[in-house]
């Protein structure tokens, strides 16, 4: 973890930021925090979790500074405001029989009392906090089972500390139904695979981990505090929803769903409890504007589908509806607040929407349209739709990318120059690196930081390793991040200067999967992994053929390498031979780790984890062809692309993969 530098305080310019950002902000209306505060039950003092070893997976008292009302200059004080109001902790009674446990994680775990136990929805992002939320839960509420457990949604944080939950299931009832909305499985557990090391990484840039609590860095997730460690795991449902309006009856309380694919996450529902006159819409609301395009890297998502569900729940339920909880945040009471509320989401939604594509229509440019879109006064002045998350500028840029892609129709754009081409040739324009350092100092001092940061771009283009210019540009990424309202942004900026600082850390091996995910991947999808990390120039030199026998599997499924890349079913038309001379017999868990590279085909077989019968050497080759993902590569530095295998790490030998790291 980094540590946080008291000699590098905000500039004048970030404080003047804040004061006249604070003069537009309605820091009168206080209503949320008495909301956030309500209905408490229980605060043993703020949490802090330990996994099985003693490592800590959560603290919450790292974030006692934030008792502060006043936000410091380091911080935007719409994004401390969200900060303070995520802090609170607990179990909160909702309404009759509706309790949520919140400070536990970034997301909170909702509990409906039914009428023999619990019924979980969203067991948080680890089996400890999981762990621990349901303890407090059984304290002040009673030791029964549970009976049902409903994800809402198909990210981390709504599934990840499922099997705590089932060790709690009642007994002699059977399987414990687990309720999802259909898609849950497969985009739970390959959404973070295929382009996994990538997204990891920036994972880490998006939430901070490595940023120590603090004015001068980590200060909230916005969708809560921060994401838990721990041990991550998933459980496939055993019933799904995939129509809007389905009733389901669970454990003595009425469900009436709604199905919303495609908005906040690609496997979503919402529902209403009519009997208990309550409204779950998951994280398809929240108490901030949301990403239409998440920085991690996922795909976009769809801001007119988003906004229907939200004006199809305003119609269908907030009529039926007293309160209405969510994922994250903390609740709305009264039907005026709740439609107000959802109102406000889907014209926020609607209005990014058309706007883009307005001034799209008009020829411009998604950059320029980012800088010329405005909230009118009535949604800009909502507390629940500021920009503490999602910001209104990557989310119009998203609008566009769904619509129109990556190029803006201008042919300058349409083959630019990579990174350190261009910045060879704006240097020289410049007349070399010390006038564009000057010029990066000259923007620096005057509190231009976003023309400072594009000068050194170039440089470090250039010359990654120039440290004055890592320097300077770390200071210039810290004053835009204490200008962030959203802790995204703010935490993208702070782990690039501190990385620019200090270095990457050491590698965290993208085979740091959890293994309730490895095995829950079906086998095309692992297949394709091996497909992925196939390096391309490096294969067209070999034709191979194999067969890949999984247990469970119905067929087995034939491999064949060709023209540089991996195709694989389960017909014979995949390569041109039967596939039968090189056979690899083993089950999903091992397959798995084959395919992110946790284990070698040496330790699989040495292991009794995996047979091979028939004429090795076509395995051993390709293998041997097989890319290695760490993800310890350069963000805030342009990353210089290699043909053959990945930047500043050769493609390893027969073998030559790395060992399953810890972490998730």
């Amino acid at each position: 973890m980094s540590v946080n530098h008291p000699d590098r305080p905000a500039s004048e310019f970030t404080a003047r930021w804040h004061r006249e950002a604070l003069r537009s902000l309605p820091m009168e209306d206080r209503s949320a925090f008495a909301d956030a505060a309500r209905g408490l039950v229980a605060a043993d003092g703020p949490p802090v979790v330990r996994d099985d070893s003693g490592h800590v997976v959560w603290d919450l008292t790292a974030y006692d500074f934030l008792r502060e009302e006043e936000a410091p200059d380091t911080v935007h004080p719409s994004l401390w405001r969200m900060a303070r109001l995520n802090r609170h902790h607990g179990l909160f009674r909702v309404t009759d029989r509706v309790y949520q446990v919140r400070g536990y994680d970034i997301a909170n775990m909702t509990v409906v009392v039914g009428d023999r136990g619990y019924i979980v929805i969203d067991p948080l992002t680890s089996t400890e906090t999981a762990t621990a939320a349901l303890r407090l839960v059984r304290e002040h509420l009673g030791d029964r089972p549970v009976t049902a457990l409903l994800h809402t949604h198909c990210h981390v944080d709504h599934f990840g500390g499922a099997r705590a939950v089932l060790e709690h299931a009642a007994p002699g009832d059977g399987p414990l139904p687990v309720i999802a909305p259909r898609g849950f499985h497969e985009h739970a557990v390959t959404e973070h695979v295929h382009a996994g090391a990538a997204m990891s990484r920036r994972s880490g840039y998006m939430f901070g981990p490595r940023l120590a609590p603090g004015p001068l860095g980590h200060v909230t997730a916005s969708l809560g505090v921060s994401i838990a460690r721990g041990t991550t795991t998933v459980v496939e449902p055993t019933h799904v929803i995939d129509a809007t309006g389905t009733e389901m009856t669970i454990d003595g309380v009425e469900f009436v769903f709604q199905y919303a694919p495609d908005s906040e996450a690609p496997a979503e529902m919402n529902f209403l409890l009519p009997g208990l006159r309550a409204l779950c819409m998951a994280e398809t609301v929240s108490q901030q504007m949301h990403n239409l395009y998440t920085l991690r890297g996922a795909q976009v998502r769809d801001a007119l589908k988003w906004s229907g569900y939200i004006d199809e729940a305003l119609r269908m339920f907030a009529p039926h509806a007293e309160v209405m909880f969510i994922s994250h945040h903390w609740p709305t009471w009264g039907r005026e607040n709740i439609a107000r509320l959802l109102r406000m989401h889907s014209d926020l939604y609607r209005y990014i929407h058309d706007e883009t594509l307005r001034l799209a229509n008009h020829g411009h440019t998604p950059t320029e349209i980012a800088e010329m879109v405005t909230l009118p006064p009535q949604l800009a002045g909502h507390w629940a739709n500021r920009g503490c998350y999602g910001t209104l500028n990557h989310n119009v840029k998203a609008v566009y990318q769904r619509y129109l892609g990556w190029f803006d129709g201008n042919p300058a754009t349409l083959h630019p120059l990579p990174p350190a081409e261009a910045g060879r040739r704006y240097l020289d324009l410049i007349g070399g690196t010390e006038p564009a350092l000057e010029a990066a100092r000259a923007a620096h001092g005057r509190g231009d930081y976003r023309w400072g940061a594009e000068l050194l771009r170039h440089v470090l283009a250039v010359d990654p390793a120039h440290e004055g210019a890592r320097l300077l540009q770390a200071a210039v990424f810290e004053q835009l991040g204490y200008q962030a309202e959203s802790a995204a942004w703010r935490n993208f900026y702070l782990v690039g200067a501190d990385e620019l600082r200090h270095g990457v850390p050491d590698g965290r091996s993208f085979t740091a999967i959890s293994p309730d995910l490895l095995v829950g991947m079906p086998v095309p999808a692992m297949l394709d992994l091996l497909a992925i990390r196939l390096v391309g120039l490096r294969a067209s030199a070999h034709d191979l053929c194999f067969t890949f026998e999984v247990a469970g599997e119905p067929e087995p499924h034939r491999l064949a390498v060709g023209n540089g890349v991996l195709r694989h079913g389960t017909d014979g038309g995949v390569c041109g031979c039967d596939g039968a001379h090189t056979v690899l017999r083993l089950d999903r868990a091992a397959l798995g780790a084959f395919a992110c590279g946790a284990s070698s085909l040496d330790a699989l077989v040495d292991g009794g984890r995996a047979v091979v019968m028939g004429d090795r050497s076509r395995l051993d080759t390709f293998e041997g062809l097989l890319d290695r993902f760490t993800g310890d590569f350069e963000v805030a530095v342009t990353n210089a692309p290699r043909p053959d295998g990945p930047a500043g790490a050769p493609v390893p030998e027969p073998g030559g993969v790395p060992a399953a790291a810890g972490g998730r």
